[in-house]
Order: C-alpha cells, then structure tokens, then sequence
C-alpha cells in the first residue's frame, strides 16, 4: 500500500496531479488499477477542495503583503497574474467546455490546481468548477496513461 501511497501522494502535488502520478505508478511497476484509482482519488479529492480553498489561500497572500513573508505573497500574486492571462481566453470564449479542455491539456501550467484558480479568479460559479475540474482532470490522465502504457509506440 505505500506504493499507491506515493501515487496518491504526487495526484495532489501542483502541476504534477494525477496526469504524471500515473506515469510514475506505472513507470514504478505499481498495478495499473491501483495506480489509475489513487490517482483518480487524488483528482477528485483536488476538485472538491480548491474550490472552497482558494479564497482564503488568496485573502491569506493578501495580508501577507507587506510582512516578512512579502516574497511568497508576490510570487503567489505573479502565479495569479499569470493563470488569468494563460486561462482567460480558454474560459471568457468556451465556459465550461474552455475550462474542462484547459485542465485537460497535460501541459506545465494546466491541471487541476491552475484550472480552479482560474476559475476562481475568473468568478465561475462551484457548480460549474467542480464538474470542469473533475471531467478535465480524468481526461488529463487518459491523455498521459496511453501512451505511458505503449498504446501510441507504434505510431512515428
């Protein structure tokens, strides 16, 4: 079970999430099903929980402006800026659609974590986040576990 711990684990960190925790399950030689479970577990534990976060994790970068802790507030403050330039038009032109494919894309700077503090930052409602969140994030894993498991190796 420790195994699937690490699995469980990774789903959770930024940028990395499920998509790349099962690529290491598997590259690991962790069982599939296990791998694709935890890391399912992690996405959706991801998609219910930023939601109601983000708004404090954001009043608490707020505050810190102007303390000791100035730097991690304005590094968190560039990270926002960012996120609403990368995803704004994604979700400003497609909505939910925009938002799920944008958390979908298993690129450096999409997933769970952005998607929901785009969505955040962008006012959509939690009844559309959630959902966004969760389809996009599984769709993020099958793009990544194909050809993690060789399915694409004949293509090229």
């Amino acid at each position: 079970m420790n195994n699937l711990l690490e699995v469980f684990v990774l789903s959770l960190v930024p940028t990395f999430e499920g998509r790349y925790a099962i690529v290491y399950g598997i590259g690991r030689g962790y069982p599939l099903w296990g791998t694709l479970a935890v890391a399912s577990l992690g996405v959706l534990l991801l998609s219910l929980l930023l939601p109601a976060v983000l708004p404090y994790i954001d009043r608490l970068m707020l505050w810190l402006e102007g303390t000791p802790l100035d730097r991690v507030a304005g590094l968190y403050l560039h990270y926002v800026e960012r996120v609403r330039r990368k995803a704004h038009p994604y979700v400003e032109r497609w909505g939910f659609i925009g938002l799920t494919l944008f958390v979908a894309v298993p690129l450096p700077g999409t997933g769970v974590w952005t998607g929901a503090l785009a969505a955040y930052l962008l006012g959509i409602e939690k009844g559309q986040t959630i959902p966004a969140l969760i389809l996009g994030g599984v769709l993020s894993m099958g793009i990544t576990v194909l050809p993690a498991l060789g399915v694409f190796g004949g293509m090229g």
